[in-house]
Parts: structure tokens; sequence; C-alpha cells
């Protein structure tokens, strides 16, 4: 085939794409609802989609899927697609191992398996043995294992699992020596750690849902302490707050179960920081005691417990925070590491020493501290990117680490603590030549002349012409960086000659709470005027066109790409709003939905909270305009962001889109807030770069 043939194929498939986009969507009933915040009347006519349960709910589900996936079906490329993501992905995955006595844990996967295994062999030398295998426990792979906790002495496992998605999840107990799951199962837990104590744990939950257990709200967060071989009603209530149904409370326990730790935070009520209180289980204490009595607007972490000291992760009088000790003798404070002009993003323990992970430009940067605060040297990564691990017991000889970035598969480090250098421990065999992408860092200028970064991943050699399919991917939120990542999916993408664009903007932790609290709530809108003008910065520089441009982003993510779309429907030509939080005004009615009002604000509580909502939500600004092409997805196993944010917002865009280019939605059967096995990601990926392509007129070659 000829250059020419091809230009003049893609011209008459985009023209194809034009006319085949005008179908028929299913007919959404409108009702008359109306609600009234501080004086304004709000019209939400599709109310009725929230009901995930009613029949006809679930037929309006059918009939969607039934546009959307018909006419992904026509797509000639859509089968290409998920090939070549198969062929990418098909290789072994480890994790970092974990010492536990004689044994070492790790996860595999084999490479197209839809959940990782989990096994253990005697030192490293031993012979594998499967522990848990989670593909074994559901006929489509979509169970997953969430949590595995040995206890102290190795003898037993405390482990969780989620089923299609969900975010609920059923824990229960294994015998090492055996390797059977014995009869204890706990129901309803959600938002948990598993921190053994003696022959038992804590962990939290809530009293089973009144309704769907899918959309209802969750309030009265319980922790619990359960010992093996006992049924769950025999489990301890350790702490509730019923008079404060919307806080989280966490148990925790220090290495050798001497301190327990209760972590309460009261997001409900627009905190954003934790109290801490501490049992010192060792000298007999049956109550807990403050550190800090009241959550408010810090955030405090225990990481170590040194002597009689509790070392203490906080950003009081410190934005990028700083390590404090705690002293439980006299209560008294005192600095440890202080605040750095980089923010720290975390810190693990091992082998006797601290390790300390900062971000510079989205990069890490890992220092070793001994237990007296002393910063002993930085461990030297092999470029920039992305670390974390460093985690182990006192007595370890050395500590395992996993260093990434776009063009550097997870690799494994081993770092010895007595001689202090770093070695391949395990390197992934991935078809892949680094020396073939391009990773770039820029810097540009947003709205308000604010310097923002974006990673930006080609091929070697690409054009700067124009004419690029470019996908540009941003979050913006929670206090969430986007760190550089390898990820195999990205390659069939930029073999197409794709630019991938991670941008870097307001509202995550990139450069510590400063970043983070100028993209929040009455601020929100300086999150999406850096993301309007990171395309415009791709398009500026010939990277690509507005033509050539889709924007995508997930959970806050997808709210993020729903208000661009209302605010500049002009900017792309295709968007992907994934599990978004679409409606501004009642996010907080669902599930665990009224975590987020420190993020957002409440129409609720304030009027000027509700007019800062109003004016970007993206249900609520939905125009009758021309949009690009759209696919929302979501899943019915969604109990984070309920699906019914998308539902209504799909319905109001097929509503009142004037464009000739589809709007869809794409709902996942048995998966959650991500995709819940790896069947389920990979022919979501393929759906988006078909459509993707397709909706820009353009022909893959594979």
């Amino acid at each position: 085939m000829t250059k020419y043939t091809r230009l003049l194929l893609s011209f008459l498939l985009g023209a194809t794409t034009l006319a085949t986009a005008q179908l028929q969507y299913p007919v959404t009933r409108t009702t008359n609802q109306v609600d009234e915040y501080f004086g304004k009347q709000v019209a939400d006519p599709y109310r009725w989609l929230e009901d995930d349960n009613a029949p006809e709910t679930m037929e309006w589900v059918q009939a969607q899927n039934a546009v959307t996936f018909g006419y992904l079906e026509t797509i000639p490329h859509r089968p290409q697609w998920v090939a070549a993501l198969e062929k990418v992905i098909n290789y072994p995955r480890y994790s970092a191992p974990t010492l536990k006595g004689e044994w070492v844990y790790f996860y595999k996967n084999d490479g197209l398996q839809n959940q990782s295994v989990l096994y253990r062999q005697k030192g490293f030398d031993g012979a594998p043995e499967v522990v848990i295998d989670p593909n074994q426990l559901s006929t489509d792979g979509t169970t997953r294992l969430t949590v595995f906790n040995l206890s102290k002495d190795g003898r037993y496992a405390g482990y969780g699992l989620s089923k299609s998605g969900s975010d609920w999840q059923e824990y229960y107990v294994m015998d090492m020596a055996t390797k059977q799951t014995l009869s204890d199962k706990l129901d309803w837990v959600k938002v948990s750690g598993l921190s053994w104590r003696a022959d038992g744990f804590y962990y939290s939950r809530y009293p089973a849902p009144a309704g769907s257990e899918f959309s209802a709200k969750n309030e009265n967060h319980q922790v619990w302490y359960h010992r093996v071989g006992t049924p769950q009603s025999a489990d301890q209530l350790v702490y509730e707050d019923p008079a404060n149904p919307q806080r989280f409370h966490f148990v925790s326990t220090d290495d050798d179960e001497r301190f327990a730790f209760l972590s309460i935070s009261d997001r409900g009520k627009g905190t954003q920081g934790n109290a801490l209180l501490f049992m010192d289980l060792g000298r007999g204490d049956k109550a807990f005691r403050p550190i800090v009595a009241e959550p408010g607007e810090f955030v405090y972490r225990s990481v170590e417990v040194i002597g009689d000291d509790i070392l203490v992760m906080t950003n009081e009088d410190a934005k990028n925070y700083k390590l404090r000790l705690f002293s439980t003798k006299t209560g008294a404070w005192k600095n440890f590491v202080e605040e750095k002009p980089e923010p720290l993003s975390s810190v693990s323990s091992g082998g006797g020493k601290l390790f300390l992970t900062y971000m510079k430009d989205v990069t890490s940067r890992v220092y070793s501290y001994d237990f007296a605060g002393k910063m002993e040297r930085e461990i030297v990564l092999p470029g920039p990117g992305s670390a974390g691990g460093f985690g182990g017991e006192k007595k370890d000889k050395f500590v395992f680490y996993t260093f990434t970035s776009f063009n550097y598969p997870p690799t494994i480090f081993r770092y010895d603590i007595a001689t202090r250098t770093s070695t391949v421990f395990r390197k992934p065999e991935v078809a892949f030549d680094p020396e073939s992408v391009v990773v770039e860092q820029v810097f540009y200028p947003g709205k308000d002349g604010t310097r923002v970064p974006m990673f930006l991943v080609y091929k070697k050699g690409l054009p700067r012409n124009g004419q690029n399919p470019t996908m540009l991917y941003a979050y913006g939120g929670f206090n969430v960086s986007t760190n550089p990542g390898f990820n195999a999916m990205l390659l069939p993408f930029l073999e197409q000659g794709g630019v991938y664009a991670s941008a870097n903007i307001r509202g995550g932790s990139e450069y510590g709470e400063q970043w983070h609290e100028a993209g929040m709530r009455l601020k929100k809108q300086n999150v999406y005027d850096d993301f309007i003008a990171a395309a415009e910065y791709l398009i500026r520089e010939k990277y690509t066109s507005k033509e050539k441009l889709a924007i995508r982003g997930g959970s806050n993510g997808g709210l993020l790409v729903g208000a661009v779309m209302n605010q500049r429907p002009d900017l792309c030509r295709v968007a992907f709003p994934q599990v978004g939080v679409m409606d501004m005004l009642r996010f907080h009615k669902f599930t665990i939905g009224w975590n987020w009002i420190p993020e957002y604000g409440s129409s609720e509580q304030s009027k000027e909270d509700f007019e800062n909502l109003y004016g970007y939500s993206p249900l609520h600004n939905i125009r009758e305009t021309a949009y690009p092409a759209t696919m929302v997805t979501t899943a019915d196993h969604d109990d984070r962001v309920v699906p019914a944010h998308s539902f209504k917002y799909a319905a109001a865009l097929q509503a009142k889109n004037k464009g000739s280019y589809p709007a869809l939605i794409r709902i996942e059967t048995k998966s959650g807030h991500g995709a819940s096995s790896t069947r389920k990601n990979i022919e979501l990926m393929a759906d988006i770069y078909a459509f993707m392509f397709q909706n820009m007129g353009l022909t893959p070659e594979f």
C-alpha cells in the first residue's frame, strides 16, 4: 500500500466516521425533580438513574451498552489493538520480596494472568510454592487479593478478597504451616488495614449497609479486634464514634506489637488532618492516650518506635512535611528531620535504618538516615523516575526497592545495609528497547503564569508536525501526584506514532501541600486552566493539533475531563471521562463520597461552595453545542464513584450534544473503580485506542 493510498483510505474512513456517528441513543426518561440550594432551583431530570437496583436502570444500562459495543464492533482495527496489547503485556511481572523467618514471599504474574499469584520459598534458592492464587477463586478472574499480612511469628496470615472490583472486602485467616484457610470469615470490611497483635488482629468495617451495598452511604466506621479461630460475632469492638458517623478509624501496631495507634479523620466535616492516639500494650495500657486529640488541619502518621518515643511524619508547620519525635513519657515534641524545599512523600524503615523519599520535579530522591536523625547518604537511582519500597524488619541485612520510569520497566534492587550499595535483584524480561523511546519533561505556563511540569513520551525520531495522535492525561486532586512509571500498554500506541502526555497540574502533591491547596475547593478552576494550558502547549509546540488530540482522566480526573469538555468543547477531537465524579451537588450522598468534602466543598454546607461547584459541575454545565467524540466509562461494581455519576452525565450529554461525533457510555460488568482483571484492562484499553483512532480518521498499521 502506497503512502498516497493510506492517506486516501484514512480520509475516507474519517468521512465514514462522521457519517456513522449519527447513532440512535436510547431514549432516557426525564422527570420534574427540582432541588433548591440557597434559593437556587436546580433541575435533576435523571435522578431515577441513581437507583442501580431498579429494573428500569438495568434496562437503560443494557440499551446503552448495546449501542456502545455495537459501535465498537464496527471498528475494523479493534481486534488488532487487543492482539497488540496482549503481546506487550505478556511477560512475567514480580513484586519485591518480603522476608519472614526462613520464608521469602513475593507476587508473580506470568503475563496474561488476570490476577497476580502469591508465592513463598525457603530462602532465595528454594522452590517457589503457591500460597494464594486468586485466579482459582472465580471463573472470570475478577476476585482480587487485597491484603496479606503475616503475624509476628509467621504462624498465621490474615488476607482480604474483593469480588468484581468492589471496595467491599472479606477477610480470612490462613494457617501457614498447612496453607489451609481456617473457618474465620469477616464481612463488610472497607477502608481497612490488618494489624496483628498476639493471636489476633485489628481491622475496620462498617455495619451491614441499608439498601444497595454498592451505592448506600457508608457511615459509622468501626475498629474491631478478631481472635484467630473465633467467629466474627465474637469480635471485640475496639473503637467507634456514632456521634460522628462520617469519621474514619484505623488501628495499627508497630513491628514489636508494643504499641497500638488509633488514627481518626473527620473529612465529612471538611478537615484534612487526623487525630493520633496510642496505647502502650507493653506497659498494660487499656485505653488510648492522645498524641493529637482531635482531627483538624494537620496530618500525623506514626512511622517508627524509637525507645519510648514515637516518630511521626507531619505537615504541622511544614507544608512539605517533616519528622518529629513524640515522647510517650512526657508528651513533649522535638524535631527529628526538618522540612526541606522538596516535599517528603514517604518514610519507611528496615535494617535499622530510615529511608526518606522526597520528590523533586516529580522524580524520586531517596536518603538513608540513622535512628538519631542523621542523614547518611543518598541512594543513587538509575535516573529520573519513581522509587518505592525500602521496608523490612530491624534485624534485616538488606532491603528491597523498585525503580521505574516511562522507559524503564519496574526493576527490583537490593540495597545492602552494611556496604550501602544497590544491586539489581530482578529485572523484567520485556521485549522493549528503552533507547527507542524519548521521555521528555517540559515546563509550560498555566493561565496565571504558574510553571507546570509535564512528561512527554514518544518514539525517537517522531516529527513535530502537528499531526501526531496525542493522549493528554492528568488527575489534579486529593494531594495525589502522577509520577513517571512504565506502562506496557502504552507501547502499541507509541508504535503507531502516538504521543503520551502526562501533565502534573495543580491539585496533586508534586510540589507539596501548596500545590494541592492551589487546586482544591474554591481554587479548583486552576486545575482545569492548567489542563487546558497543557493542551494548548502541545498544539502550539506542534506535537499535535486539536484534531489529533484526546484528553483522558479517571475518577477525579474524570471530573477534570468532564469540566474541561464543557468549558472548551473545541479543545480536542476525543475525550474519555472515566469513572468520574460528575454530579458535584450530590457526590456526598453515596458510599464514602462525603470523604471528598475537604477537597471539593459541599453544596449543602456553604453557599460559596455551592456556587463554585455548580459553576463547574460536569453534569450541570452541559450545553447545546458540538462536543468532541466522547466515550464515558464506568462499571457496575464501582462503589467508590458510583456509576450514577456517569449514567446521568451520559444521558444529559446525549440529549444536548449538537455535534456529529458519538457520545457513548461503556459500562463494564463485574468490575469496579479500576479494571478488576488483566483481561478487562486489555479490553478497555483496546476500546479506548480504537475509539480514539477511529474518530481521528486514522488507520493504525500493525
